[in-house]
This record gives C-alpha cells, sequence and structure tokens, in this order.
C-alpha cells in the first residue's frame, strides 16, 4: 500500500511531513527517455535500495510518469514526491492541473509541480495546482527557479518550496551549483512556513550541509546517488583535472 498521511488537513499533513523529512536527503529516482536505466522496475528497484538506506521520501515519476510513480509507491512505505514530465521545453513539469490529479491520484503523498511565473499549457495558476493537489489530499511542492518565485508560490498556498529549477531556466542558467541563496532568501522572508527543500546540483555532502545550515527542512539528491552514468562519467572527470 502506498504512503498515506495519518493527518486529514492540510496544515496537519505538512507537520507530519516536516517530522519525516527533518533534516535528511530524499532521493529522486528518475531517467528520461533513452537513458538505460529508463525502466520502471529498475527504478523501482532503486527506490528500493535508498529506503532501505534510510532515505525518509523519494521522488519520483518524471517521464515515467504515473507507471514510475504507482510501482514505486506500491514498492515503498515512505512518502513519495510524484510528477510528470510533459514534453522538454517551457513548463512540462506536471504543468497542468488535470496533470497534478492524475499524479495525486496515482498515490503520490507530494505533488510536484513546475512554479516559476512562465504559462501553463492549460492557462492554470499556481494556486490553481494547489487547489488541485489539496482536493486529492496531496500536499503541493512548488519546483521554483528564483526565490522571488519561491516566496510568490507560498503566498499562493504551496505547502513546500523547492529550488528544483533553479539554472534550468532562463532566468537563471548562469547559476551552475546548488543555489544557496535561494534558500537562505526564501527562510528569511517567510520564517518557519512553509517546508522549504532545497534540490538541484547538490553533489557533495558539504553542499547538503550548508543548505540545511541555511534553513532547508531536507535536500533531494537525485542523479549523484542514483544514476551511475552521471556518476562514472563525474568521477573520470575529476580525476583528469
Amino acid at each position: 500500500m502506498p504512503f498515506s498521511f495519518s493527518a486529514s488537513t492540510p496544515a496537519e499533513q505538512r507537520q507530519e511531513l516536516r517530522s519525516i523529512i527533518a533534516g535528511d536527503i530524499i532521493v529522486s529516482t528518475q531517467a528520461p527517455d533513452g537513458h538505460p536505466l529508463r525502466d520502471t522496475h529498475a527504478l523501482t528497484l532503486s527506490a528500493k535500495a535508498c529506503v532501505a538506506a534510510g532515505t525518509p521520501a523519494i521522488r519520483c515519476g518524471g517521464y515515467g510518469g504515473i507507471a514510475d510513480i504507482t510501482s514505486i509507491g506500491d514498492a515503498v512505505d515512505v512518502p513519495i514526491f510524484g510528477l510528470t514530465k510533459e514534453g522538454d521545453s517551457g513548463v512540462y513539469i506536471t504543468p497542468t492541473v488535470a496533470s497534478v490529479k492524475a499524479v495525486a491520484d496515482a498515490g503520490a503523498a507530494v505533488v510536484c509541480a513546475d512554479a516559476t511565473e512562465r504559462p501553463r499549457p492549460d492557462g492554470s495558476s499556481t494556486k490553481d495546482l494547489v487547489k488541485a493537489a489539496h482536493e486529492s489530499g496531496a500536499l503541493f511542492m512548488a519546483d521554483c527557479d528564483t526565490a522571488a518565485n519561491g516566496i510568490a508560490a507560498y503566498e499562493a498556498g504551496a505547502d513546500i518550496v523547492s529550488s528544483t529549477l533553479s539554472g534550468y531556466t532562463p532566468a537563471t542558467e548562469h547559476l551552475d551549483g546548488p543555489d544557496l541563496d535561494f534558500i537562505s532568501t526564501v527562510r528569511n522572508e517567510v520564517g518557519e512556513e512553509p517546508l522549504l527543500i532545497a534540490e538541484g546540483h547538490y553533489h557533495s555532502p558539504d553542499a547538503v550541509k550548508d543548505a540545511l545550515q541555511r534553513g532547508a527542512n531536507a535536500v533531494i539528491i537525485g542523479s549523484a546517488i542514483t544514476d551511475p552514468r552521471w556518476l562514472t562519467g563525474f568521477y573520470r572527470s575529476e580525476i583528469r583535472k
């Protein structure tokens, strides 16, 4: 059975999730089309291994979409941070109200969606996506690129704000490492709410510790844990410097 909150209201669920992920790492188990690991069964085994090592939650879905979310949710007993990736440009992470509902219905405890200022395919607002997630019994995580958009997402009702898209949009493409200033700025502006998660380019324990010290509740790590292709390239590049 997929994880489900014992609490019923979004506010109570946020508190429950806060205690589950506090000061820890959440592992992202995703692989795009064409990647050697683009296989739902393989990613499910990867997620199980990460949970066995102690991660308190898993982020998954992406181009594997609903199939990955369902399979991984059935295989582990931790909260699923679910998403779909529909296309490869503009707003493509859980981009519509329908996408949010589908991810929640697949068993995600948290629905992750693009919360940048770019227009969505269905014309919806961040507030619309938050409402859809809550109506489906899930929390909403705003995948943001800038601190300003993170603060705006919080004001629109997002339960969780993340730096997921920092470095991946035209406004932030100059960045090539963890956006620690995003974490500091959002935390200083909004206080203890909402939950704040650092994600994007976290490739070392020192960077994770820095994000936690700056106010992140948890840090999501993907490639540096679950992508042997990326890890192999990283090590080969480092030893050749």
